[in-house]
């Protein structure tokens, strides 16, 4: 009998990331979850209620955004928070 192992979606692995206080650049999600469209995870991120600043960086000579967590969406915070 062979189990099935869940794996967490894109936006899942970003958000954690995120949690740890790290910042993120569309090439670094490139390369660390395989995702090509960050801005597109962010946006899904805010409209479940998690408040991310972006900034314009430049890396290797090329103006990108990185984006950092703020503060968590209530519901998550919730769930975060209880025993």
């Amino acid at each position: 009998m062979q189990h099935e192992v869940k794996q967490e979606s894109q936006t899942q692995r970003i958000l954690n990331h995120l949690i740890t206080g790290q910042t993120l650049t569309p090439l670094e999600a490139l390369k660390n979850f395989g995702c090509f469209r960050l801005g597109a995870r962010i946006w899904d991120l805010k409209a479940d209620g998690h408040k991310i600043d972006s900034k314009n960086v430049v890396v290797n000579g090329k103006h990108v955004a990185e984006y950092r967590l703020i503060e968590l969406s209530k519901r998550v915070a919730k769930a975060v928070n209880e025993p």
